[in-house]
């Protein structure tokens, strides 16, 4: 496939971050230039950037928004995290779906709004999950606007380097998990060119996800005539960095030393102890600018695919293990050691443990007043303790003398009495499908799981991780309207896909809409399997009208006439009754 560069977009920044083989146009904020041709200079001295610039652009003011401004009645501004080059970057509120969102802004007229646009389209239908997602690309009112995910519990790269190197094994995720995704993008035509350490994000489950393709660069106007050589690149300065803590370049950048000066560009285990060999040796494969070579004579890796390989043919880095502590040693007590009430061992004369000799009794009038209430409360416990025994005696006998006329009517009652009723079945009225991120996997099909026919289906997307959808996808679900409130105690449901393994859960809903999460739910029942039918049973009936059935866990799968193959669920029959 001939390369392609489109341009990618991440959450701007003017910290000095420029793009590791592009060079991006001069700054301006609010009108005002803002020159960074000297981090210019010193990226073209560091790696002999393989990007292009523009043309000379006219200086456009970035458009004058506050927060509490709204875009399409549904965007709410609420922080400006970057001003910079002629557009601004925004924290926003999806109103609609109740949920943070990434905006950003330029005027309709700039230079590269058609080029933002198209970059944000072509990345949005790409829709690979390692990839910070575009949502909406939009141009409105003279103004251009991108919408993107905004991930609160991810942590940039940059903050994580920030306290130091990173292990061995996190390391190798990062290049594998990343290279993996560029490899991907890059087969559909799309490049990122500023692929730098504010452009990955770790979330708390340990996955990385890359903000900014396709719109970042084109915000900046950046361009390269060798795409997936410059996206390689940056992907060995990642794995440098996250490795040694320095930028592989001579110029300081995201708040890490470059190397010193005339020495060139040295392996990371030339720069820091300890260093993964493997890894070291990967990072200066793809770092294959400005002559540099691999050690042992290995090829260079000038494609993100010939990256992805490389990874792949070294031994897996497992996680270190956890670190145990010791408990202290065992101190015995001096009845263990054997010591207790002999005398203790020594050079000199033994010394005989004095015996403590007990308390004296009690004497006089006080004493003697204590011993006879002592023996009072003593005797009226036997009397009361004798009283009872022969009440008890007396109550058995009687009881016995009427057991035996009333034996035949008490057993046929009682086994009446304690037979379970068995729960009643439940009609499904309607359906739809639950989606509370917005992103419905096949809303059209939600009601082939109740019209009886178990060759009709509804199937989820084919996911590239599992068995576990978080942190892609927190889950998928529908909900069911029952018609009325109904007490609910047991759900059967049939799979169509079996394996390791399916993660159900029922909650109770107030109604049929996805603004509700389910962690503010009533949860009925929980269960999991490797097989394609499961029950669900609840301790006790819960009184619901709707019913939501939530997935969080999949099987993987093969691919079929209607999907690809990967981690995936189709639901074929549900039943509920109570």
């Amino acid at each position: 496939m001939a390369e392609r560069s489109t341009a990618a977009v991440d959450v701007a920044d003017n910290s000095g971050d420029n793009p590791l083989t592009a060079k991006a146009d001069k700054a301006t904020t609010d009108g005002v230039t803002e020159s960074i041709d000297t981090a210019d200079a010193a990226e073209q001295g560091g790696n002999g950037g393989s990007g292009e610039r523009k043309a000379t652009e006219p200086t456009i003011a970035t458009p004058e928004l506050h927060s509490g401004h709204k875009l399409a009645r549904r965007y709410r501004l609420e922080e400006c995290v970057t001003r910079l080059d002629g557009f601004s970057s925004w924290r926003a509120v999806d109103e609609k779906l109740r949920r943070a969102v990434g905006v950003h802004l330029l005027p309709a007229d700039h230079p590269r709004a058609r080029s933002v646009l198209a970059a944000a389209r072509s990345s949005a239908l790409l829709g690979d999950p390692r990839f910070v997602q575009v949502l909406d690309a939009v141009e409105e009112n003279d103004l251009v606007y991108v919408v993107h995910e905004w991930l609160p519990d991810a942590t940039e790269l940059t903050a994580l380097l920030a306290l130091g190197p990173l292990e061995a094994h996190d390391a190798y995720q990062m290049v594998t998990q990343v290279s993996q995704a560029m490899a991907a993008a890059h087969r559909e035509g799309l490049a990122h060119l500023r692929l730098t350490p504010s452009a990955v994000l770790r979330t708390s489950t340990g996955q990385y996800r890359i903000r900014g393709l396709a719109v970042a660069a084109a915000l900046r106007g950046i361009s390269s005539d060798t795409p997936q050589r410059s996206d390689t690149e940056a992907i060995g300065a990642l794995l440098y960095a996250v490795l040694t803590q320095r930028w592989p370049y001579e110029s300081d950048a995201y708040g890490l030393h470059g190397l010193p000066k005339g020495v060139g560009l040295i392996a990371p285990d030339q720069v820091r102890a300890g260093v993964h060999r493997g890894l070291s040796e990967l990072a200066m494969r793809a770092l294959v600018n400005d002559g540099a070579t691999a050690s042992r004579q290995e090829p260079p890796c000038t494609t993100p695919d010939e990256l992805v390989k490389a990874v792949g043919e070294m031994p897996r880095i497992r996680p270190p293990e956890p670190a145990f502590t010791a408990p202290p040693e065992y101190q015995r007590t001096t009845y263990q050691q054997g010591t207790y009430g002999r005398p203790a061992a020594g050079p000199g004369p033994s010394v005989t443990q004095p015996v403590p000799q007990p308390p004296p009794p009690l004497q006089g009038r006080t004493g003697k007043a204590l011993k006879w209430a002592v023996s009072a409360l003593l005797i009226a416990a036997l009397g009361l303790g004798s009283w009872q025994l022969a009440d008890a005696l007396l109550h058995h006998d009687k009881s016995g003398s009427n057991e035996t006329g009333n034996t035949q009517t008490t057993d046929q009652s009682d086994g009446d009495g304690d037979k379970p009723k068995a729960p009643l079945p439940l009609t499904i009225q309607n359906a739809e499908e639950y989606a509370p991120d917005g992103k419905p996997q096949n809303a059209e099909d939600v009601r082939k799981t109740y019209d009886g026919d178990k060759s009709s289906y509804w199937r989820t997307k084919s996911f590239n991780d599992g068995p576990r959808l978080a942190p892609f996808k927190k889950g998928v679900g529908i909900v069911y309207d029952l018609g009325g409130a109904k007490d609910v105690s047991t759900a059967s449901i049939a799979l169509r896909y079996g394996g390791d393994h399916t993660t159900l859960s029922l909650y109770a809903a107030d109604s049929m809409s996805s603004s509700t999460a389910v962690s503010e739910m009533k949860q009925i029942a929980t269960a999991t399997t490797q097989g394609t039918t499961v029950d669900l049973k609840a301790k006790s009936a819960v009184k619901t009208r709707y019913v939501v059935l939530w997935i969080t866990e999949v099987p993987s799968a093969p691919g079929d006439d209607y999907s690809d193959p990967g981690y995936k669920q189709a639901i074929t029959d549900v039943k509920f009754a109570g």
